[in-house]
């Protein structure tokens, strides 16, 4: 485990970071006359999705203190499609026992920015860094994974 000098304000696990992830709003074509629902709304009925998720179901090394889903949508101009995309961001504040049981969350594709709350300083020893690449490659190969049967 990472050797961590804890802070006052550390509650359960030794890190507490809050994590923000930016939910897109990909548009559907609609089914036979009818339309399909906006950028904007879709994006909202995502954030609200994953905001459920992490309220509801435990993540082990993970506690999670606060689910932040109201934050204002924003749009950015799509180069391939050439329209206008909704993003919803979501932030999530949460304590970890370790660094290794973050990579969960900061491997997502819908992953924006972390900021480390507490402890102040964090020392790693090289059997954490090498836990901690080893994690990390995990992660990348069951989303390449993912990917490939997505695309069959």
């Amino acid at each position: 485990m990472v050797q961590v000098k804890i802070s006052e304000n550390a509650l359960a696990g030794n890190l507490r970071v809050k994590v923000r992830f930016d939910f897109p709003g990909l548009t559907r074509t609609g089914r036979f006359f009818f339309g399909g629902k906006p950028s904007e709304e879709l994006a909202e009925e995502n954030r609200q999705q994953k905001a459920n998720y992490w309220r509801n179901i435990p993540v082990q090394g993970i506690c999670i203190e606060e689910v932040n889903a109201e934050l204002p949508i924003y749009f950015f101009h799509d180069e391939k499609t050439g329209e206008a995309m909704a993003y919803a961001p979501l932030e999530v504040t949460l304590h970890a026992d370790c660094i290794e049981d973050i990579v969960g969350f900061i491997m997502r594709d819908e992953f924006r920015k972390i900021e480390i709350l507490a402890p102040d300083h964090i020392n790693v020893s090289r059997l954490d860094a090498e836990r901690l690449f080893f994690r990390m490659n995990e992660a990348m190969r069951m989303a390449a994974g993912e990917r490939v049967k997505k695309a069959r």
